[in-house]
């Protein structure tokens, strides 16, 4: 299958420190791609590179066999290549309606005519509804953000990344900071998604790497040091002295 999303040779140095060493990775659509590794590894480095945030020194990033590399992020963006963040980047006053209504126009060009004319546009206003409905947002839509909990902020940010049309969806740490008692949710948000869409997730949530995962990235020192089957990650010895250690020993890998 073409792959949808391709990064070949892709370098980085901060001064003399080498961050990103020759990282090369495909997806295909309907991918379920997992990228992990030590704090330190080149994990987030790399997620900058892809989408624009970070100029590589060498390599290149490609879109359904377009070039990217020297694309602006919103031109990425644009073209299917649309990220979330580790640490939510929401309007704490405004309402999860508003977000989304305010995400699709700018999908479109039209940000500006958000305020005072976006609950009259009946596309805008279902497609929001859909979004929200999926990601079991809707009895949500018209409180503030600072009114809910921080789980389904989560499962915000994700809906917002849905909004923009993703064909592929990079995922940083979406997870992070959400108590165990709503890890759940962001795992069945995870699942409604599309089985066309390429999702690349980092997170050192273990458990619910595996249980996403049908293929498994290890970055060490901005080096890939493994990518395989999620059942084979934790018998690579060097993944096991780099990165999993007890994990692995205990054999769990639900």
């Amino acid at each position: 299958m073409t792959p949808v999303f391709e990064v070949q040779n892709l370098n980085k140095k901060f001064g003399g420190l080498v961050v990103t060493n020759d990282v090369s990775l495909s997806m295909a659509p309907g991918d379920r791609l997992a990228l992990i590794g030590p704090n330190g590894a080149g994990k987030t480095t790399f997620i900058n590179l892809v989408t624009g945030n970070l100029a590589p020194d060498a390599g290149h990033v490609q879109l359904s066999g377009e070039d990217v590399t020297r694309m602006r992020p919103a031109q990425r963006v644009r073209r299917g290549l649309v990220r979330s963040f580790q640490v939510t980047r929401l309007f704490h006053d405004m309402t999860p309606e508003e977000h989304l209504a305010l995400a699709i126009l700018q999908r479109e060009g039209r940000s500006g005519q958000m305020f005072g004319h976006y609950s009259g546009r009946v596309r805008v206003m279902d497609e929001t509804a859909a979004l929200l409905d999926q990601l079991g947002l809707f009895d949500l839509r018209h409180l503030k953000v600072r009114e809910i909990a921080y789980g389904q902020q989560r499962l915000l940010e994700i809906a917002m990344a849905m909004a923009l049309k993703p064909k592929v969806l990079l995922l940083d740490e979406p997870a992070a900071g959400v108590p165990q008692s709503e890890t759940a949710l962001v795992e069945a948000a995870l699942d409604s998604l599309p089985s066309d869409l390429a999702i690349l997730m980092i997170d050192h949530d273990m458990d619910l790497v595996f249980r996403f995962a049908k293929r498994v990235v290890v970055l060490a020192a901005g080096t890939v040091i493994f990518d395989g089957l999620p059942e084979d990650v934790t018998k690579d010895s060097r993944v096991r002295e780099a990165y999993l250690g007890s994990y692995a020993d205990a054999g769990s890998t639900a």
